[in-house]
């Protein structure tokens, strides 16, 4: 049987922006794993309440490192391809990483916000929400800094723990994530050349100047902002 590369989109296509990027493996594994998560949290639930303080404790480390995350990662359905040989150990270990990393950082993303999801599907992508951490037009140099730290990271883990810093600053303002997208997107980074095209997307969405609101108050269609309500679009319970 021939093995394949888990494979997802790190970019969208010209003029659609990132809510059309569609999904590959890994990604979908994480939006069914983090919505059905997030849904228990919202409804604070016990078991959610504590699997997310678990998921916590796991940031910056490695996929696998942690025993007690074993099982809270929603890795299943790739594991069963994997077990099909249909996936290549090297694209696990990939995905691994990538949902390890998206998982727990949604897991910092959401603490204490109980009425709001934090991870969006469809979503802002990582460049469009630190665009939003701006209180203006303007590039607020400090904020480009932290978002340029995550653009020179060298390693996943590296890499991992820059996003913390950025994912701290969405939770305080209350700008939710694409977690799956990210989630792709972290699978794409670690393949050969990979990172090029994870960085140019993350580029292209953090420098895309969205126009004002219209007179009547309407934001441009197809953008939210930190004070939108937090409402459920019809992908938000697609499996």
């Amino acid at each position: 049987m021939t093995t394949t590369v888990l494979t997802g989109a790190a970019v969208s296509a010209p003029g659609t922006g990132p809510r059309q990027a569609p999904l590959g493996p890994v990604g979908a594994a994480v939006h069914q794993h983090i919505n059905a998560l997030q849904r228990g949290y919202l409804d604070d639930r016990s078991d959610a309440v504590s699997t997310l303080a678990r998921l916590r404790r796991g940031i910056g480390r490695s996929a696998g490192e942690t025993p007690d995350l074993w099982g809270l990662i929603g890795t299943e359905p790739l594991y069963a391809r994997y077990e099909r040989g249909e996936v290549a150990e090297e694209a696990m270990c990939w995905a691994e990483e990538a949902a390890y990393a998206a998982v727990t950082l949604w897991a910092l993303h959401q603490q204490s916000h109980r009425t709001a999801r934090m991870h969006r599907r469809p979503g802002p992508e990582l460049g469009s929400a630190v665009r939003r951490l701006h209180p203006g037009p303007e590039i607020d140099e400090p904020t480009r800094k932290r978002f340029v730290r995550v653009g020179t990271a060298a390693t996943p883990a590296v890499l991992a723990g820059r996003l913390r810093d950025l994912v701290l600053l969405l939770r305080r303002d209350t700008i939710p994530l694409d977690y799956a997208l990210l989630a792709d997107q972290l699978h794409t980074w670690q393949q050969p050349g990979g990172s090029s095209s994870v960085r140019r997307s993350w580029g292209r969405s953090y420098l895309a100047v969205h126009r004002p609101a219209s007179v009547g108050g309407t934001a441009e269609a197809g953008q939210s902002t930190p004070d939108d309500p937090d409402t459920t679009t019809p992908e938000d319970d697609t499996p």
